[in-house]
């Protein structure tokens, strides 16, 4: 069974080099010519998927879409989670990252970028819409580090995936850079003093192989 994981293709906020984290940001061009060559590469590959998931912000379920459609399966079931989304910024939501090395160092601005356990200074309070009403509130983070986002990553993974792997299906994953790697560092078991080398590229797919009982065999890209 294949399990494919794929970061959404270029977004505006990655174009502009600011902190996204759960804002709703678009794909620039490049990003959806990114995520079509992406469902191509899946198509001569052969990868037949039966389900698909995407976090609840438009880049990653524009270029699952796109995937699919560029690979002839775009019938496929897709299903929303906000475990997909990505990590929660905090205050740094929406700030450039440039500004922030001025303000506070290159050390400490790569800590919140790659750090595991580092935390961004919290918001008060979120201004979500009403794509997370039905979520309970105390779910709904304030600020993470990136352990905060494999623990919500795992229930993901042991709830909604597994039982898929193991009735024989293949699953496209398209999430973030962090929800991805949180997903690729609790796959592979690394090391935490390991996690800031996983690199997860745009729009590259990453396809893991598994046994019947889930068990991890392979991984290619």
């Amino acid at each position: 069974m294949k399990v494919v994981l794929i970061r959404h293709g270029e977004s505006e906020a990655n174009f502009e080099n600011y902190w996204t984290g759960w804002l709703d940001v678009a794909l620039t061009e490049k990003g959806r010519e990114q995520a079509w060559q992406a469902g191509k590469k899946i198509e001569e590959m052969g990868i037949l998927f039966d389900t698909a998931f995407a976090s609840c912000l438009q880049r990653t379920i524009i270029t699952c879409n796109t995937v699919l459609e560029a690979s002839h399966q775009l019938w496929v079931p897709t299903y929303k989670t906000w475990r997909l989304n990505e990590r929660h910024y905090g205050q740094l939501v929406g700030v450039n990252k440039d500004e922030m090395v001025i303000r506070y160092g290159k050390e400490q601005v790569q800590k919140w970028r790659r750090g595991y356990n580092e935390l961004p200074l919290y918001v008060d309070e979120n201004h979500f819409d009403r794509r997370y009403d039905a979520l309970d509130p105390n779910l709904i983070p304030k600020g993470e580090n990136l352990a905060m986002v494999v623990e919500r990553i795992r229930p993901f993974w042991s709830d909604a995936v597994v039982p898929l792997i193991r009735s024989g299906k293949n699953v496209l994953i398209t999430g973030h850079g962090n929800s991805l790697r949180a997903l690729v560092k609790y796959l592979e078991n690394i090391p935490e003093e390991e996690v800031d080398q996983i690199a997860i590229p745009n729009a590259e797919p990453i396809i893991y192989t598994f046994d019947s009982q889930a068990v991890l065999q392979d991984r290619l890209g």
